[in-house]
C-alpha cells in the first residue's frame, strides 16, 4: 500500500530430458538470503544463483546456472566471470550499459545473448542501470515449445497439453 512500485522477474528453467517429469518445485528466497558482491565504485551484484567472485546464489538449482541481479551507477564499471561455454545473456531492465566496449543496451526490457566463448563480460553503465546476467550449462538437447510447455519433441508436447487438459498436472486451489 505504502511501497511504491513492485517489480519482479519470473524465470522459468528448461531441465534435461531424464529430469522433465520431476515433481515440480518452487522456490521463494528472500532477499535478505541473497549474498552481496561489490563489485567496484557505484556496482553490486545479489547472487541469486550460481557463483560470483566466489559468493555463492541463495537458489538450489538442477543444472548448473548463474542469476546475478547488477545495480550500477552512472560512471561505473564491473567485470562478470561467466562460465566458459556457459549459454549466457544480459537482461538491462532499465538503464545505459556498454557491453564489452561494443554493443549498447539502452532503455527499457532490453536483451543481448552473449557468446560461449570467453570467460567474463565487460559492463560500463552511462547511466544508472538495473540488469540480470542469466547463464547456464548447455543442455544439448533438441527444444521443442508450445505456450508453456517446453519439451525435448512434437509428441512430447502434445503429451504435455493432453496431460494438462485431462487434469493430470494437478489442478490450481
Amino acid at each position: 500500500e505504502a511501497g511504491g512500485t513492485f517489480e519482479m522477474v519470473q524465470l522459468w528453467v528448461n531441465l534435461p530430458a531424464a529430469q522433465k517429469m520431476s515433481t515440480p518445485r518452487y522456490q521463494g528466497i528472500a532477499s535478505a538470503d541473497i549474498p552481496v558482491v561489490p563489485l567496484g565504485e557505484g556496482a553490486s551484484a545479489r547472487v541469486i544463483a550460481g557463483t560470483l567472485h566466489g559468493t555463492k546464489g541463495a537458489a538450489h538449482t538442477v543444472t548448473p546456472i548463474g542469476l546475478f541481479d547488477l545495480r550500477m551507477k552512472a560512471g561505473s564499471h564491473a567485470r562478470i566471470e561467466i562460465p566458459e561455454g556457459h549459454n549466457a545473456a544480459i537482461a538491462l531492465l532499465s538503464g545505459n550499459v556498454l557491453v564489452n566496449g561494443a554493443s549498447a543496451l539502452e532503455g527499457e526490457a532490453k536483451i543481448a545473448i552473449l557468446s560461449r566463448e570467453g570467460d567474463s563480460v565487460e559492463l560500463n553503465a552511462s547511466a544508472d542501470s538495473m540488469l540480470l546476467i542469466l547463464t547456464g550449462e548447455p543442455i544439448n538437447e533438441p527444444v521443442v515449445s508450445h505456450g508453456p510447455f517446453v519439451m525435448n519433441t512434437q509428441d512430447e508436447i502434445r503429451q504435455a497439453i493432453a496431460d494438462y487438459r485431462s487434469g493430470r498436472m494437478g489442478r490450481l486451489s
